[in-house]
């Protein structure tokens, strides 16, 4: 029994070591890659919408100026 466990847990540790990088780790950087893509998200939203209303401002002043061209 005692070398059952011995080759598990030496199974497990070769696992580990082939991960590259403690599994906490890997955790660790896939949250805060969902934390970034959630920021970067929200700043895009808020470009744009500043885009959005530029775009309403240029489309006033077209109409603004159709509007005194007419005259």
């Amino acid at each position: 029994m005692k070398k059952i466990a011995v080759v598990f847990a030496s199974a497990s540790l070769m696992a580990l070591a082939a991960c590259g990088e403690k599994p906490a780790n890997e955790t660790a950087n896939a949250s805060n890659a969902v934390v970034e893509n959630v920021v970067e998200n929200a700043a895009n939203a808020a470009d744009n919408a500043a885009n959005a209303a530029n775009v309403a401002a240029n489309a006033a002043n077209v109409a603004e100026n159709a509007a005194n061209a007419a005259h």
